[in-house]
């Protein structure tokens, strides 16, 4: 007996059986119940979610002996014809090979024709959208006015490609991506049924490689099942299927938080030497920080991250060691990256820069615990230790509220509104450890917007007044000073300042008499960075 793959063999026979479509099912079978069937209907989706399975079961249910039922009996000589695809009943046309207005028109010539031996003729086509506009219009009149007896199901891979015309005749039903856990469930019932040894990770591992699809996952399944002499291991399906395992994922984000570089190289390194492809690498690596940023604000919800418990649990603990803000920055390098490798012809040079850049990006290295999570949850200090240690904004003096029975004081100084800005109080910053700190405050400054660190790098702060440092640019920079005089700009500038001294620093940028010679731009950092990153070279300095 010929071999039959498990996509196949594991087809859903009837509603029952169909994996992630809960909202297509209930509304088919309600309409089946309720007997108010439409003429025709639009199954929209990705591939290998059950389009043209949901398509034949609907056939089933209406043809079946005892149908038009939400139960198709799957043994009476219609539900056995359409189930092995010879019913003269249920004709499946694929709209790629049949795309033409002579197809359509002598489909349009085939509708009045009664059906053979069942009660409905159902015709069921393929990727509809590939049937040219002449086809549709040939269409259009049978398809608003088919005889009682004909019903049309279209299934698509691409809907905004349908005619509006032909959309507007039809019920749409659009089925979603299957979740990775619901996959693992059903790759779980076949591997016991089909009595094959696999660990759980293995098939997390597939389900997740499938992208949403199951058809997809069950092939990849039969594929490892014939691979495999015995048990089928993850390091034979990181193999064959080429993904990255979810451990080195785990391994570089780490060597990312502790600021290791050469780490982060090197094990870059191992996992191309391993033939892995660099475009998967990342795709995954940027869905694992998508995956550290749910797990921050959810608290590591595994319905929202759709991953095993125990994986979401350890993302929490990772996502811990990182600022939200860190994670969203992470997520724009790579991204960015992504984006490049779009004009290279390698993405390991970009991929490299990116990790190096990445390292960089951490405010602080993070300890087992999360150093985020630790200051957070840090004991509020003593009274008397306020305005040293803290934020101007944390440690806002409370309201001292008088006795009722005592008389107010007629001469006493007004007191401060509560929403007043603190800048009257807060402490200077010394005017030397800005200059100390000055180049910390260029990079920390790239990392939010770098045209505004790049003006900035050009101006040197010159005296501070209160808790405003101002910042002297030559006489010929007016165009640096105007450009981070702007509203946006300066907010970026004071709040990096902030950030870094940990109290209100207000700027105040002015020119000075001088003027300086400008120095060749590829000696600026950021222009030098980006003309080593491309391979890029000076051809007019102005």
């Amino acid at each position: 007996m010929a071999y039959t793959v498990f996509a196949l063999k594991w087809r859903p026979k009837d509603f029952d059986e169909i994996i992630g479509q809960p909202h297509v099912v209930s509304t088919l079978k309600n309409a089946i119940e309720k007997q108010r069937l439409a003429h025709a209907f639009l199954f929209a989706g990705p591939r290998g979610v059950g389009k043209t399975s949901t398509a034949r079961i609907l056939a089933k249910s209406l043809n079946c002996k005892n149908g038009p039922t939400i139960k198709p009996c799957s043994k009476c000589p219609a539900c056995t014809e359409i189930t092995e695809g010879r019913s003269l009943d249920v004709i499946e046309i694929d709209g790629a090979s049949n795309r033409g207005i002579d197809e359509i028109r002598a489909l349009r010539e085939n509708v009045k024709f009664s059906p053979v031996s069942g009660k409905f003729k159902i015709y069921i086509i393929d990727e509809v959208h590939q049937i040219t506009s002449d086809g549709f219009n040939a269409l259009l009149k049978t398809l608003e006015e088919p005889p009682e007896f004909v019903k049309f199901i279209f299934a698509t891979t691409h809907p905004q490609k349908v005619m509006p015309t032909i959309l507007s005749r039809c019920q749409r039903f659009d089925f979603r991506r299957i979740s990775v856990m619901e996959i693992t469930e059903q790759l779980r019932r076949i591997v016991a049924s089909e009595k094959i040894e696999v660990d759980d990770e293995v098939l997390v591992a597939i389900a997740k490689a499938s992208d949403g699809a199951l058809r997809d996952a069950e092939s990849a399944l039969d594929q490892m099942a014939s691979f495999s002499k015995g048990k089928v291991s993850l390091k034979d399906v990181i193999s064959v299927l080429g993904i990255v395992e979810q451990e080195a994922l785990f391994e570089i984000t780490d060597k990312i938080i502790h600021k290791d570089p050469a780490a982060a190289l090197n094990l870059l390194n191992d996992i191309i030497d391993g033939g892995k492809d660099t475009g998967v690498f990342l795709s995954n690596l940027i869905e694992h920080f998508r995956n550290l940023m749910v797990a921050k604000v959810s608290g590591g919800d595994p319905k929202l991250i759709d991953l095993p418990v125990e994986v979401c649990a350890r993302l929490l603990q990772q996502s811990n060691a990182l600022s939200l803000e860190e994670i969203l920055g992470i997520f724009n390098i790579l991204a960015a990256t992504q984006e490049m490798s779009k004009r290279l012809e390698s993405l390991r040079i970009p991929l490299e820069v990116s990790l190096v850049r990445l390292t960089q990006l951490i405010k602080k290295p993070a300890t087992a615990t999360g150093a985020v999570e630790a200051e957070r949850r840090a004991p509020t200090p003593k009274k008397e230790d306020i305005r040293p240690k803290n934020s101007p904004l944390a440690a806002e003096p409370p309201v001292q509220h008088q006795p009722s029975h005592k008389p107010p004081v007629k001469d006493a100084a007004p007191q401060p509104a509560q929403d007043a800005r603190p800048d009257h109080w807060a402490p200077a910053v010394p005017l030397d450890k800005i200059k100390e700190n000055w180049q910390n405050i260029i990079t920390s400054l790239g990392r939010v917007k770098i045209s505004a660190a790049t003006y900035l790098n050009e101006g040197e702060p010159e005296k501070m007044q209160g808790n405003t440092v101002v910042i002297s640019f030559p006489g010929n920079y007016s165009l640096h000073k105007e450009s981070l005089e702007s509203k946006e700009n300066k907010a970026i500038v004071e709040k990096c300042f902030s950030e870094l001294f940990n109290t209100v620093v207000r700027v105040n940028f002015i020119l000075s008499a001088q003027s300086k010679q400008r120095p060749p731009s590829e000696n600026n950092p950021f222009i030098k960075s980006a003309l080593d990153m491309f391979g890029g070279r000076i051809i007019n300095d102005l």
